[in-house]
């Protein structure tokens, strides 16, 4: 791992720094939610706008790369995001619950941009070293674990409005990633205006390498974003714990997506890409069955390690397999089809994660994951079946 290029560890450094953005939002989102928003139901509204608005940048934000390249988009980004922010505390001061909805629809071209970052770094490195490139990158999110929540604590009272100073402080983050991005070597550009041999979409996405490889980044995302936006809920409003202890839970599960990335290439060398997804589906299917034993701090705090690990598995096997379906001329359509499916189905889940734990409660949020993993598990053990990976 520690041959990968310094394009790769500029990449990591500003995933962590990006990425706080995310857990500070999903973190905060449905808190700040409920007390502005006119119903419980609509709490994790802006929480569901951030991944509405990542599958609806994904596109664009893509088409922007391949004219104008990566790096650009980068630094510019940082640039916007700032604003962004500022929006967001306009709305908090003036208490204006659909205006801080709008701010958080738009972090999603952040969130957009950051997702490009694991391309960007497989894209830095030879074809045998994706799976190590992707992991390295995605030991950002261990930084973030901490620095997102963190954040949101320290900055809470800093000025008359609550949270006002946690946003403040966040924007400090974004020029330090625009610092770190300003040294990222843009790679060559292979873009499909140049080329006529380009494929169809028609026929790129019915390949069974593509099809596993979205659906196990897809189904490892939706469902640890739905149980993890609808957690806060649960813990904090719901079973009336306390913010420090609703924060530990959101940091071990963040950390739990990350820290395996460490071992990554020893898994993918031992288990082969195939059966870590498989490992990862039954992870989730014990995080499930942990968090409904009971609402004590440690089922909440076990179950969403587990859901950390399993996201892990599932998504850095997805991302690995997915360049096997393009050629380099067609990457970045089929790059961004594959975000904005993977993100315009987890801003369903979101966006109804809220309305399920008010309305029905945390066990029928954690049942209704269950039909969604036994699809994936079929779809792995036919590819298991047909492909040894």
């Amino acid at each position: 791992m520690f041959v990968l290029p310094r394009n790769v560890w500029i990449l990591t450094a500003s995933l962590s720094l990006f990425m706080s953005l995310s857990v500070f939002v999903i973190f905060l989102g449905g808190i700040i939610g409920q007390t502005l928003a006119p119903t419980d139901s609509l709490s994790t509204l802006p929480v569901a706008l951030l991944v509405v608005g990542t599958a609806s940048f994904i596109i664009p934000i893509n088409r922007l790369m391949a004219i104008i390249g990566r790096r650009r988009v980068f630094l510019s980004i940082c640039t916007y995001t700032v604003a962004i922010i500022a929006l967001a505390i306009t709305a908090l001061q003036i208490q204006s619950f659909y205006l801080f909805c709008l701010a958080t629809f738009l972090f999603g071209a952040t969130t957009a941009t950051m997702n490009q970052f694991r391309f960007a770094a497989i894209e830095s490195v030879s074809g045998n070293l994706s799976a190590t490139a992707t992991s390295a990158v995605l030991i950002g999110g261990l930084v973030s674990a901490f620095l997102g929540p963190e954040i949101a604590t320290l900055g809470k009272d800093l000025f008359d409005t609550t949270f006002i100073g946690s946003f403040v402080i966040l924007s400090s983050c974004f020029f330090v990633a625009f610092a770190l991005l300003w040294f990222y070597q843009q790679t060559n550009i292979a873009t499909e205006v140049q080329h006529n041999d380009t494929r169809p979409l028609s026929v790129i996405i019915k390949q069974p390498v593509f099809i596993i490889a979205i659906s196990s980044a897809a189904v490892g995302y939706v469902v640890m974003s739905y149980l993890m936006t609808a957690t806060p809920m649960s813990m904090h409003v719901i079973d009336g714990f306390s913010l420090e202890q609703t924060k530990f839970v959101i940091q071990s599960h963040v950390i739990a997506m990350f820290l395996p990335s460490l071992f990554t290439p020893f898994i993918v060398k031992w288990l082969g890409v195939s059966r870590m997804m498989l490992t990862g589906v039954a992870i989730y299917f014990a995080c499930v069955v942990f968090a409904y034993s009971g609402h004590a701090l440690n089922n909440y705090w076990i179950a969403l390690i587990l859901l950390g690990l399993g996201w892990n598995f599932l998504f850095i096997g997805g991302t690995s397999l997915l360049p096997r379906a393009y050629s380099d001329n067609e990457k970045f359509k089929v790059q961004s089809l594959n975000d904005f499916l993977i993100f315009g189905i987890q801003a369903l889940a979101s966006l109804s994660a809220g309305w399920f734990v008010f309305n029905y409660g945390w066990e029928m949020v954690l049942l209704s994951a269950v039909p969604l993993l036994i699809v994936q598990l079929l779809v792995l053990l036919w590819w298991l079946n047909n492909k040894s990976v």
